[in-house]
């Protein structure tokens, strides 16, 4: 008896022929990289910002790509993690502790606290339930946030000197915190890619398949949905962390329950299972939404039922344009 097929799993990881999503893929990652080159050449040092921020929160879309995707866990308050790795990285410094070497764990440890609580108690739930719990707990902490008098409350905190390295690495570079950052979402990607292609993320897939079945074979689904929740919970906080050293400022604004729906927005667009499918997702949406705010003041009324269309006519996102296949 032949054994049975393995189901193929699009994760957008393609190695052989030069595909159309490994082109695009390749042409995304180089411009990037060219990225400081241009700004310097052209004299556009907005452009460096503008792409800086789009490689931050890509790294927070693709941890939500990881439980949302790939996962089926739609999370509507991931936006929460952002904030609390920011106001870890705002708080310290506003009380004299600047070394990233102190920051940014505690900003990473801080968000995946905060995900194992939410998620303990939002994974005993399905559909509906599971996105307002979510909602719940990322609109709690974001009235948290707002009754910080002593670090701004409503109206923000200024972060006056950037995350310090000991001299490893200088932040305040605005070229070299660029390609920190970008570094960091390629590792973030990669590390994302071997997740799920390991057995502990092809339980994560067959329980968004099939919850019930996995745990007839004996599968505890819900540890490992949970353990996936805690590790994309980390990853946006480390973005958050690199968030707020960006903007030099932070504030209840980072986690509210709209910016949650940006990251979506951004997954889905880019194409959910797709592995470079948030940055894709990430740069289309904000490239779009800078790119009309210049044109008109009502730029959202424009945006938003452009994004209507592409949702409902590109099911797989813009990846599934690519590639002719249809998301999940």
């Amino acid at each position: 008896m032949s054994p049975a097929p393995k189901a193929a799993v699009k994760t957008g990881w393609s190695i052989g022929p030069v595909t159309p999503r490994v082109g695009l893929n390749i042409a995304v990652i180089a411009t990037l990289a060219v990225v400081p080159a241009y700004a310097a050449l052209t004299g556009n040092a907005f452009a460096l910002t503008l792409f800086t921020r789009v490689v931050i929160l890509a790294i927070a879309a693709l941890s939500l790509n990881l439980i949302m995707g790939f996962g089926g866990m739609v999370s509507f308050g991931h936006a929460a993690y952002l904030g609390i790795g920011g106001y870890a990285v705002g708080i310290l410094a506003k009380e004299g502790i600047g070394s990233g070497f102190v920051q940014w764990p505690i900003a990473v440890a801080a968000a995946a606290l905060y995900a194992l609580i939410v998620g303990a108690l939002s994974l005993r739930t399905r559909g509906v339930y599971f996105i307002m719990i979510t909602l719940a707990f990322a609109q709690m902490i974001y009235y948290v946030a707002i009754g910080l008098d002593r670090y701004g409350g409503d109206d923000g905190l200024t972060i006056y000197h950037r995350s310090s390295f000991g001299g490893l690495i200088d932040l305040s570079n605005r070229t070299v915190f660029y390609y920190f950052c970008f570094g960091l979402l390629l590792v973030g990607i990669y590390l994302v890619w071997r997740i799920v292609n390991s057995r502990f993320g092809m339980v994560i897939r067959g329980a968004r398949s099939n919850e019930r079945r996995m745990r007839a074979i004996g599968f505890p689904t819900f540890r490992y949905q949970l353990v996936c929740f805690v590790i994309a919970g980390a990853m946006c906080g480390l973005a958050g962390a690199l968030l707020a050293n960006h903007t030099d400022f932070i504030s209840p604004a980072m986690m509210h329950w709209t910016r949650s729906g940006d990251l979506i927005v951004m997954v889905v667009l880019g194409g959910m299972q797709a592995m470079f499918g948030p940055l894709i997702g990430a740069l289309t949406f904000l490239v779009l939404e800078e790119g009309l705010s210049r044109l008109t003041e009502y730029s959202n009324l424009i945006l938003g039922p452009l994004l209507l269309v592409v949702a409902i006519s590109i099911h797989g996102g813009i990846d599934g344009l690519i590639t002719g296949q249809r998301g999940g």
